[in-house]
């Protein structure tokens, strides 16, 4: 029997240490730096969200640097001052939150500030000005009846914005703060504040950069010295990798900010009748509509049972019938391209963990437009980032559905086998469960 040994280790996060690219990883150190691009030209960053989707929190860098250390041998989070500011707001701890939580404001000199809290709609839910000292000024706030809060400190010009989310009912009409006390220090430019963010080896992180142009995401578990860009070009080919010829097959590729996927749906393997189940013969097989190869060459694509898809090797990631350098888009990797495609819900954002129609609009921006191959009225379709989402149907007890009116699409998650499926008369699109039946969908291949 094997014994699991697991190391708590937790996020260290330095700023204005010079060049974070040069930085050096001592032992039990691991440095993850973030920049952003846009096709070749440098983006500046806002901020960087950072959130472990294993362990469920999450904290927030602001620039003018943008580095962590991950360090293998404190288990607690310091945040320190960027030298050359005059104040900084630190994320609440914990977050998310039952009740109340803990934010802190950190300040070059004693001085008025103001807070003000808004929901997640932009509406105003709290107010106050504080008198606060020199140092690291605590806050606590306890919920009112939103989930979601935006805590903006004004400080002279300046103003810094922190998320907090409410992951369970308050007994308070509205939210409340409330002043808790301040540590002094004679040192500013040495002053942290202390917070924690568990993280264990393997565990998953989802990157958000935020910058004017918008926000894009990245999922990762590191294990070593990382340097990560933001990517936030889109609708236009894959940078360095505009199409891929696959089995006889060219594919174009479609970059959506940091995800680069196949803009067609995958067409390869042997076609079977719809009648026959795929099986583990060492052959890619395939449905293709009504039986016809005609309809996978010049419609959308072929349609997969999940075995099949997986290529019989059961990994989150894997690269199942994918070509090399790609795989099966994983449950996260759906979330975060809805985040990406939706106007009202962000990447990251609770709603894409829910099962069924979710969103606002992300299916419409993913659908190709018109009615040519989706059925009238083809609801909300913009295609805003080229993805260009077809109706290629499914096969489920061995017969042919939905035809233009109809586009699924397989996820890698190895329990659930969760599907995106996007309608001919919906703008929001539906996270199911593909489990049992038979079924067979579409796939899109993403780079690794």
């Amino acid at each position: 029997m094997k014994t699991i040994i697991i190391y708590q280790i937790s996020i260290l996060l330095i700023f204005g240490l010079g060049n974070p690219k040069s930085a050096i990883a001592q032992n039990g150190e691991i440095i993850l730096n973030f920049s952003g691009d846009n096709n070749g030209q440098i983006v500046e960053l806002d901020s960087v969200w950072i959130k472990n989707l294993t362990q469920g929190c999450d904290t927030i860098l602001y620039g003018p640097d943008f580095s962590i250390t991950i360090d293998t041998i404190l288990t607690v989070l310091h945040q320190s001052m960027n030298p050359g500011n005059e104040f900084q707001v630190f994320q609440n701890y914990p977050n998310p939150f039952i009740g109340s939580t803990n934010f802190t404001v950190c300040l070059a000199q004693d001085a008025f500030i103001e807070i003000i809290v808004f929901n997640i709609l932009g509406q105003k839910r709290n107010s106050a000005e504080f008198k606060t000292s020199k140092g690291n000024n605590v806050f606590l706030f306890q919920s009112g009846s939103d989930e979601v809060y935006f805590v903006s400190v004004r400080y002279k010009s300046a103003v810094k914005t922190i998320r907090m989310i409410s992951a369970g009912k308050s007994t308070l009409d509205d939210c409340k703060l409330s002043y808790v006390n301040n540590e002094n220090t004679d040192n500013f430019k040495s002053i942290q504040v202390v917070n924690y963010f568990d993280f264990n080896p393997g565990d998953q992180l989802l990157f958000v950069g935020n910058a004017s142009m918008g926000e894009s995401g990245i999922t990762d578990s590191p294990s070593t010295n990382m340097d990560y860009s933001f990517q936030f070009a889109t609708n236009i080919p894959c940078i360095g990798v505009p199409t891929v010829d696959y089995e006889g097959q060219i594919y174009n590729t479609i970059q959506i900010y940091s995800q680069c996927w196949f803009k067609e749906n995958l067409n390869v393997g042997e076609m079977i009748p719809a009648t026959q189940s795929q099986t583990n013969n060492n052959i890619i097989e395939k449905y293709c509509p009504v039986d016809g190869e005609y309809y996978c060459n010049n419609f959308a694509g072929a349609l997969y049972q999940w075995d099949e898809m997986m290529n019989y090797a059961y990994e989150p990631q894997g690269q199942g019938i994918c070509p090399d350098g790609w795989h099966i888009p994983t449950d996260t990797d759906w979330k975060v391209l809805e985040g990406a495609a939706d106007s009202n819900y962000g990447i990251g954002n609770p709603e894409w963990d829910n099962i069924d129609w979710r969103g606002s609009d992300a299916g419409g921006n993913l659908k190709q437009t018109g009615t040519t191959n989706w059925m009238s009225p083809n609801t909300g379709a913009t295609d805003a980032f080229g993805f260009s989402a077809l109706p290629g149907g499914y096969v489920v007890q061995n017969e042919y559905w939905g035809g233009e009116w109809k586009g699924y699409f397989w996820s890698s998650h190895t329990t659930a086998h969760y599907f995106r499926n996007m309608d001919w008369n919906q703008v929001m699109i539906k996270r199911g469960n593909g489990v049992g039946g038979g079924l067979a969908i579409s796939v899109r291949c993403v780079k690794d």
